[in-house]
């Protein structure tokens, strides 16, 4: 069975490959009822985590419940060695997602939707997403944590790329030689992208990606969420009855239809003292958002500039703004984007699936899709100089960068040679949105590893920790090369390799903190 996942904040949707059609997958909950997704959800009940469908149903007295933990994984700080406290309950961020994806797993072989002929011991091979901005780590711990729980991963899409697939599967009659262009908007629970791909028959090539990190459907539920406690006298709740706050204002927030005016929040439901129920004007609330969807169109800046340098296309001549992601059905976002860029702007009648579909159509072999895409971020070295007194940047992958294709073996390589100059070499690995015209790295720096390499032979013997070792200049260091590769998954692998004696060392940005 060929499948797409979406391992969305909020919630993760998976959607199969039946011959030619990409029907969504359906999980059956405690109570019979089937729903379209499953959560994205971990709790903690009697020192037991519970992941999906029971972390959602569980009680509440006694459970711990954290929500939207895929952003732990844009953080700085992600790596596999990351605590992450639930409940009473500490657990590695690289087991945690693997104990989620196992869930997934089994939920989707004992209590989905799945045709009864379906092997439930066949493999389960599955094309995944990642955020188009993602960084490394990232990319790594959610390919990791998917193959560990027993999925056959044969590719990792940036999500606004497979929501591409979805468009042309669905809206091939739009596009035409002299308009072969869609710009995805992708507002998701946790992370927005904006992608320009230009389509031509079945070959789709993302010419250009912006987005944000951190800004997605939750930023808009704390915005309501904030409205009603200041509704309510500027309540202050604790954190467990804050998040169950804000989970309902998420269930306000996607009930929103352009004719509502108003929203009532159930407070004494709540468990709120003193407080029985707080409404708030949707104009209010449209207003608090509008930041928020100001952030996003700003964020699409530099995908839009690009319309007029590809290949002759100009804002005119694209076929649309595909909007997509859970965060985009709220109707203020559909009517900014109109407002900023005119009629041609299409919502997914998926909008929750659009992207699990399009990894669907990915998976198919017979559908005959190719994706041709970017390096989504900018990766670079800072080095030692000068006797470790001055670091110099020095650039290896840029955003203009194009990433093998899916399954690809042949990955993009780049090589750096030099005689060492000091005993210990430094190599402090960052990945950023931008590259200035002075080979200085800008906007968001986001530290991916710290290697330390010993050039001095005397050094790769001793067992003491190469970063007390002070950095000394030499007369006659080794000759050394560098290796980098980006694979298909977008993640940058760096060999290090002494020539004249073959000792090497070999890093995955993201595996580990080297």
């Amino acid at each position: 069975m060929n499948l797409g996942i979406d391992f969305g904040t909020t919630r993760t949707v998976v959607a199969c490959c039946d011959r030619g059609n990409y029907p969504i997958v359906g999980f059956v909950d405690g109570s019979g009822e089937t729903r379209d997704f499953f959560p994205s959800v971990v709790a903690e009940r009697g020192g037991e985590l519970l992941f999906g469908l029971d972390a959602l149903q569980a009680p509440a007295d006694g459970c711990s419940v954290l929500r939207s933990f895929k952003r732990l994984l844009s953080a700085a700080s992600a790596s596999p060695e990351l605590a992450v406290d639930v409940g009473r309950v500490s657990i590695g961020l690289s087991d945690l997602l693997v104990r989620f994806a196992s869930a997934l797993r089994t939920a989707i072989l004992g209590c989905s939707n799945l045709p009864a002929s379906v092997d439930r011991d066949a493999e389960l091979a599955a094309v995944i997403a990642t955020p188009a901005n993602a960084m490394g780590a990232q990319r790594f711990l959610t390919l990791d944590a998917f193959r560990r729980a027993g999925f056959d991963v044969a590719a990792m899409l940036n999500e606004p790329s497979a929501a591409g697939f979805e468009y042309t599967h669905r809206y091939r009659n739009t596009l035409t030689r002299t308009r072969e262009h869609i710009v995805v908007y992708d507002l998701g629970g946790g992370t927005f992208d904006a992608s320009l791909v230009r389509m031509s028959g079945h070959h789709h090539d993302a010419v250009a990606t912006a987005g944000l990190a951190r800004l997605g459907g939750d930023d808009f539920d704390a915005a309501l969420a904030d409205l009603v406690l200041q509704e309510a006298g500027h309540l202050s709740l604790p954190a467990r009855k804050l998040a169950d706050l804000r989970e309902r204002c998420r269930e306000a927030k996607e009930a929103l239809s352009p004719n509502t005016r108003r929203i009532s929040i159930d407070l004494e439901a709540l468990g709120v003292h003193g407080a029985t129920e707080a409404t708030i004007r949707v104009a209010d609330f449209y207003e608090a958002c509008a930041p928020l969807i100001q952030q996003t169109i700003d964020a699409m800046a530099p995908v839009m500039a690009r319309l007029d340098a590809a290949d002759g296309a100009v804002p005119g001549e694209i076929a649309g703004i595909y909007v997509v992601g859970g965060g985009s059905c709220l109707p203020a976002v559909g009517r900014a984007l109109r407002e900023r860029f005119g009629r041609r702007v299409h919502r997914s009648p998926y909008p929750f699936a659009a992207t699990a579909i399009g990894l669907a159509i990915a998976s198919d072999e017979r559908a005959g899709f190719e994706l041709e895409d970017r390096f989504s971020r900018c990766f670079g070295v800072f080095r030692e100089a000068q006797c470790g007194r001055e670091i110099s940047f020095d650039p290896i992958f840029t955003r203009e960068t194009r990433v093998p294709a899916p399954g690809s073996a042949d990955p993009v390589a780049r090589r750096r040679v030099y005689r060492a100059a000091h005993n210990v070499g430094h190599f402090r690995m960052i990945e950023c949105a931008e590259i200035d015209e002075r080979g200085a790295p800008q906007g968001e720096i986001t530290p991916v590893a710290d290697v330390l390499f010993p050039f001095e032979a005397a050094l790769r013997e001793s067992r003491d920790d190469l970063g007390s070792v002070p950095v000394l200049r030499t007369a006659s260091g080794p000759l050394i090369e560098e290796r980098y590769r980006l694979d298909a998954n977008g993640i940058v692998e760096l060999r290090i390799i002494d020539l004249d004696t073959g000792f090497e060392r070999a890093y995955r940005v993201g595996e580990s903190r080297a």
